[in-house]
């Protein structure tokens, strides 16, 4: 994408999506303060793809000359078609595959500027904001996540936090991910920080459950990077055993509770091996209520409140191991998977 200036008369206005009858005081305003900060999207022969309100708050101000992005329509159609096959054909690692699918949106959006637009930003929404969410995302068919979505199996969801954490993530914390330093529950969490502060709050939550990342990452937004580091201080660290623990005991008591829910009966070649596994974790779970003395009588003395999803999705592995079925599943608990 070649970036240069051109006159603004020479722009052509022939797509009938742009939207040029919308008030444009406020960017008027803004323009005349701090300047044009994206330039206006065109293609070869001009016609204007992306930015049709700058363009009017533009012409409105007297501008002669603009700053404009020149795309090769054709040459984005190919690199989509690419990596489309990448996506859907080529094994990729986590991070590959998040930068395939964020860049897969930003050429879509271009090409098609009538679909609707992927937000990057993290929200923290209440339970009806993600009721409504979850409807409208039900309701779309034309974005890139759902187009995707039919493509490789993912929900939509899935695919829109895939491209948040590429998107929003400091290349300091794309490289933990890559290390294997942080998972992606912990890194959408971080990436509702600056990229500079992502940068000074990482070695903090590297080590913390994602529920306490949370709490410390909210600490840094309301209050300060100093009044998130009182907060890390003030947690009592969770032994990684039991973090591990805990996460694994959610995803056997999941898949558990669909196969006794569905009386999913499984009499293959690996019948005897899934057996002897789940008498050996039985086993072991007598001797850890026995040892530490818990009261198997009743379960009511375990429920608390709404757990945190501490998931650590890291455990999909990569685009060779997609399961639409399994991921179809409870998109809340999956969202933040690890490709």
């Amino acid at each position: 994408m070649q970036t240069t200036t051109i006159k603004l008369a020479d722009i052509k206005l022939s797509s009938e999506y742009l939207r040029l009858d919308t008030d444009v005081e406020s960017l008027k305003t803004s323009i005349s303060k701090i300047g044009l900060i994206n330039p206006l999207t065109i293609n070869l022969d001009n016609e204007l793809l992306a930015g049709a309100r700058r363009y009017q708050a533009l012409k409105d101000l007297g501008f002669d000359e603009v700053p404009v992005h020149i795309v090769d329509r054709q040459a984005l159609e190919q690199e989509l078609i690419s990596i489309d096959e990448n996506l859907v054909r080529k094994p990729l690692d986590k991070l590959e595959l998040e930068k395939c699918l964020n860049r897969g949106r930003e050429i879509y959006e271009q090409l098609n500027p009538s679909a609707p637009k992927i937000e990057l930003a993290v929200k923290d929404l209440s339970t009806e904001e993600k009721k409504i969410e979850k409807e409208k995302e039900e309701q779309d068919t034309d974005s890139f996540a759902a187009i995707t979505a039919e493509k490789t199996g993912l929900s939509k969801s899935i695919i829109k936090s895939a491209i948040k954490r590429d998107a929003l993530a400091s290349d300091t914390v794309k490289k933990a991910r890559s290390l294997g330093t942080i998972n992606a529950s912990q890194t959408n969490e971080i990436i509702k920080l600056d990229k500079e502060v992502q940068d000074k709050i990482l070695p903090i939550i590297s080590t913390k459950t994602v529920k306490e990342a949370k709490k410390i990452i909210e600490a840094a937004k309301k209050e300060g990077f100093d009044r998130a580091i009182e907060v890390s201080e003030e947690i009592i660290p969770l032994p990684k055993e039991y973090a591990n623990l805990r996460n694994l005991a959610k995803r056997v008591n999941k898949n558990l509770s669909r196969i006794l829910l569905e009386e999913l009966e499984y009499t293959g070649p690996e019948k005897k091996a899934i057996d002897k596994e789940v008498f050996k974790l039985k086993e072991n779970l007598d001797n850890y209520m026995r040892i530490f003395k818990y009261d198997t009588s009743s379960s009511t003395s375990f429920k608390s409140e709404e757990e945190d999803d501490i998931f650590d999705a890291d455990d999909l592995g990569s685009t060779q191991d997609f399961s639409p079925e399994y991921l179809s599943q409870n998109d809340d608990n999956i969202e933040s998977y690890d490709l």
